[in-house]
């Protein structure tokens, strides 16, 4: 690519980034204003609260603004990448998560809007996995297959994000690593017009955790983490198909692109599946609410919330960094090591718990 072309997306890169995050910040004050005069609060009663004061959860609302203003803007229209579809389940998942973050919403309905959103991503927008790229001896999917997959890829992740909006700061920094990585990767293989929206959610969450970090002033909500768990989505069903259309000299680097897309959404993901599971061998619902999340169990280790999200960031980045480095190895085989890293990330969270609950290291605290 010419010098001057690397300029330029330099620029328009810096761009966005700015813009997004200066929206953001000249919005939130606003919002702030208008909570405290009309108390729209935080439920501090609530068993799972980390915060004994009332706290404003319409952040969401700043972020989408923001997002939507940059990627009109900036962004570059390319057919492969239908934006009204994009903003159109963008604006059904951030209505319905202002409903929720003011008066509350039925899980039924949460899920039937979620539904909804992703089928008109995948059947109208085309956004889905067309393979499996050989993972559990699966390649090309038909329309159907591919349709439920990405559909029930799209809702998983969107409800991941939702579920991590725990503690100050981690959400956000999670959009964050992850739509970083996304960027990252899609500059390196020439695909702007996707990098353009995930810098553009980036900025505005960055502008975001300005008042989000500890102590926070404003929390996303479920307008936020619902957004920033559709966009997530998106980038990385899109990350996974154009792995086709890359040239022989870019494919040996990112070959395993499912098992990458896989590690840049670790956190979100094993959280998620772990809570799932737990609750479910434990004849509960797997939707019921607890304080079993790995950031409610760091924290009972002592760590603040700025610890714990840190923490969180790191191993999350970690993975995307094995991923990388170990390209050369098959993409089930990759998945399953950054699963196990995960894993045994848990089990040292899990044995220091039981060591600090026991006041004593014992060998026995790894398995009892």
């Amino acid at each position: 690519m010419p010098e001057y072309l690397n300029t330029y997306y330099f620029i328009y890169y810096i761009l966005i980034v700015m813009f997004s995050i200066a929206i953001t910040l000249l919005i939130i004050p606003s919002i702030l204003h208008v909570a405290r005069t009309r108390h729209l609060y935080d439920d501090v009663g609530h068993f799972r609260k980390q915060h004994d004061h009332g706290i404003p959860r319409l952040g969401g609302v700043a972020i989408f603004v923001s997002f939507t203003i940059t990627l009109l803007l900036f962004s570059m229209v390319d057919k492969s990448m239908p934006l009204s579809y994009l903003l159109i389940g963008s604006i059904l998942l951030v209505a319905m998560g202002i409903k929720d973050d003011l008066s509350g919403v039925n899980s039924s309905t949460k899920f039937i809007i979620q539904f909804f959103v992703a089928a008109i991503l995948v059947f109208l927008g085309d956004i889905r996995f067309t393979s499996m790229y050989g993972v559990f001896g699966i390649n090309d999917l038909p329309y159907i297959p591919s349709a439920f997959l990405s559909i029930l890829f799209i809702m998983l992740i969107v409800n991941a994000f939702n579920l991590i909006d725990g503690i100050d700061g981690l959400a956000g920094t999670t959009c964050i690593v992850v739509n970083g990585a996304f960027a990252a990767f899609f500059i390196y293989i020439h695909h702007y017009e996707y990098a353009a929206i995930s810098l553009t959610i980036l900025g505005a969450v960055c502008g975001f955790l300005r008042y989000n970090l500890t102590p926070a002033k404003i929390f996303m909500g479920d307008a936020g983490s619902l957004l920033i768990g559709l966009i997530s989505a998106i980038m990385a069903v899109k990350f996974v198909e154009i792995n086709k259309q890359l040239s022989p000299e870019v494919k040996p680097i990112l070959n395993t692109v499912p098992a990458l897309t896989f590690a840049i959404l670790i956190g979100p993901i094993f959280d998620t599946l772990r809570v799932f599971t737990l609750r479910v061998f434990s004849g509960t619902s797997p939707f019921t609410a607890d304080r079993n999340h790995i950031h409610h169990r760091i924290l009972r280790l002592g760590f603040t919330h700025m610890q714990t999200t840190a923490i969180l960031a790191g191993i999350n980045i970690i993975s995307i960094i094995i991923a990388f480095l170990l390209s050369d190895l098959g993409n089930f085989q990759l998945i399953m090591l950054i699963l196990l890293n995960s894993l045994i990330f848990n089990w040292v969270v899990t044995f220091s718990l039981r060591s600090k609950e026991r006041e004593k290291l014992a060998l026995r605290n790894l398995f009892l």
